[in-house]
């Protein structure tokens, strides 16, 4: 992490890198996102059935953990994770981010990552009420926010999404709970400030990094200025 401004720390980028990176250059692209001062590492895990498109699974997140000194924040998008948790844990992930609409027992499931030593984020989708997730900030140590409907890279980013965030910020403060609060779709540098003036702590952009043509540095650059300018 950066230094902190303003009594605040800084913002944290999560940049997602296999939907939107070269698939043939891996090792490179995560060189590049290391020079550039990333914070982490986004990997999306799709199953064809949660969400409308197939990623990949353990051993690739192995390859890259293998790869790479930055932080795994890995993203199931999977219909009952509780039947892989343990492999992607074991696969090297730090953080492993489950879908409370993808399990009948999140609790559960959030526990059992805590206890296999990874840190456990619970991930929540447009529609889904935030009180499904409110209450389960004391087996959390991240929440995501998913500011498109999950499944493909390069959507728009819902502008309802700011009202969830100022709400779940506020939720998270009130009860004193060390949550980091992670916004993950359609993040560029023309929203970054308002997501993170919400009450962001972590940004995942994968278009916006990899798709920008000055090149991944420049465009965590400007992510990061944009976000930290609040």
């Amino acid at each position: 992490m950066h230094g902190r401004q303003g009594g605040r720390q800084p913002v944290a980028l999560a940049p997602s890198i296999l939907n939107s990176s070269d698939l043939t250059r891996i090792a490179e692209s995560l060189a590049a996102l290391e020079a550039a001062g990333a914070d982490y590492v986004h990997l999306d895990v799709m199953d064809g059935h949660f969400v409308p498109n197939i990623t990949f699974g353990a051993p690739v997140v192995a390859s890259i953990r293998a790869a790479t000194r930055l932080p795994l924040d890995v993203h199931l998008m999977i219909t009952q994770p509780e039947r892989y948790v343990a492999a992607f844990v074991e696969a090297g992930a730090d953080i492993l981010t489950i879908h409370v609409e993808a399990t009948y027992h999140p609790h559960r499931v959030l526990q059992a990552i805590r206890e296999m030593g990874a840190r456990a984020g619970l991930a929540v989708n447009p529609g889904t009420p935030l009180a499904n997730a409110q209450e389960l900030l004391p087996v959390c140590d991240l929440v995501l926010l998913m500011s498109v409907n999950p499944g493909f890279g390069g959507q728009t980013f819902i502008p309802l999404t700011l009202q969830r965030v100022r709400a779940m910020r506020g939720e998270i403060d009130a009860r004193g709970a060390p949550v980091l609060l992670e916004v993950d779709g359609g993040i560029s540098a023309r929203n970054a400030g308002m997501v993170r003036a919400a009450g962001a702590d972590i940004l995942v952009a994968g278009t916006a990094v990899f798709g920008d043509e000055r090149g991944v540095g420049a465009a965590l650059s400007a992510l990061r200025e944009a976000a930290d300018r609040v």
